[in-house]
């Protein structure tokens, strides 16, 4: 079954945190987690390996701070289509048929005109540049996530969408709560003009990642105001396991694998049709969602 008909036929369970596996296999601070593709490529496997084996039907790609822009950080950018395509593959051949595989898109890491001095045309182009590799490397869709800035993201479907016009994009912002109790992204957009805008520009299904002050309570409620935003177009939750805090240095995640699955199953229950995690989450957790989201 393509990934587009899976979309309209069951809840489907996605992967959790790549960084959080990456940190406790060696990653430092400073360090490229996309060398790893190359360098480590063993310990990629395994963890794509240990999220499908814990009940995931989505993984995703290795892949998120791979744009040539972000890599340019590093100077790393010519080896753009290498690192991709080595993602792709690793995970493709780590998991069974059966599980789908996301090309993982994160943000450029620079600002975009008139914000800043990277060019729309830059933007479109990194973005199209990293898909293509990526959709060279057998993914099964991409998904598009912790975006802050409504118009990168058009760039950034619009760029995959040249790269493949077939397979479906899922389109994530990183929320969080604002004075008002409203959920907005970093540049100050609603939720609602923020799924709206995405799937004007060709999402097939939209949500949110991420949200580091977000409480479990917290990401309930977006699922709810996503859901309405979304109208019919399915949405996609990945919270991180609880608001982090930081202890001797470094952030720390509290909430349970049975905690994350009682969220799923609120999720699930008001309509939310992508369920999985992001920060401090592990195949434990997944774990945990997977057997409430296959069970009810």
């Amino acid at each position: 079954m393509k990934l587009r008909e899976a979309l309209t036929s069951r809840t489907l369970v996605c992967d959790g945190g790549m960084g959080t596996q990456l940190v406790a296999r060696g990653l430092r601070a400073g360090d490229v987690p996309e060398l790893w593709n190359v360098d480590r490529a063993q310990d990629v496997s395994d963890i794509h390996r240990a999220y499908a084996d814990a009940g995931c039907d989505l993984v995703t790609t290795n892949s998120f701070g791979a744009s040539s822009i972000a890599l340019a950080r590093h100077t790393l950018e010519s080896r753009m289509r290498e690192l991709n395509l080595a993602a792709a593959r690793l995970a493709r051949n780590a998991v069974p048929a059966s599980v789908y595989v996301l090309g993982d898109i994160g943000p450029c890491t620079q600002m975009i005109e008139p914000y800043g001095d990277t060019t729309e045309d830059a933007a479109l182009e990194s973005f199209h540049l990293q898909a293509k590799a990526l959709l060279e490397g057998g993914v099964d869709g991409f998904v598009i996530e912790t975006m802050s800035d409504v118009n990168e993201m058009m760039l950034a479907i619009r760029g995959v969408r040249q790269a493949s016009t077939e397979l479906p994009i899922f389109a994530t912002y990183a929320f969080n709560l604002a004075p008002d109790g409203s959920f907005r992204t970093m540049m100050g957009t609603t939720a609602m003009d923020a799924v709206c805008s995405a799937i004007s520009a060709g999402a097939d299904a939209v949500g949110a990642n991420c949200g580091t002050a977000l409480s479990l309570s917290d990401y309930a409620d977006l699922g709810c105001d996503l859901i309405t935003a979304s109208g019919k177009t399915p949405v996609i939750v990945q919270p991180n396991a609880g608001s982090p805090h930081l202890v001797d240095g470094k952030h720390t995640y509290d909430a349970s694998p049975m905690a994350m699955a009682g969220l799923a199953n609120e999720l699930k229950d008001e309509g939310v049709r992508i369920i999985g995690g992001c920060c401090g989450t592990t195949p434990a957790h997944l774990a945990a969602i997977a057997r409430i989201i296959k069970s009810t």
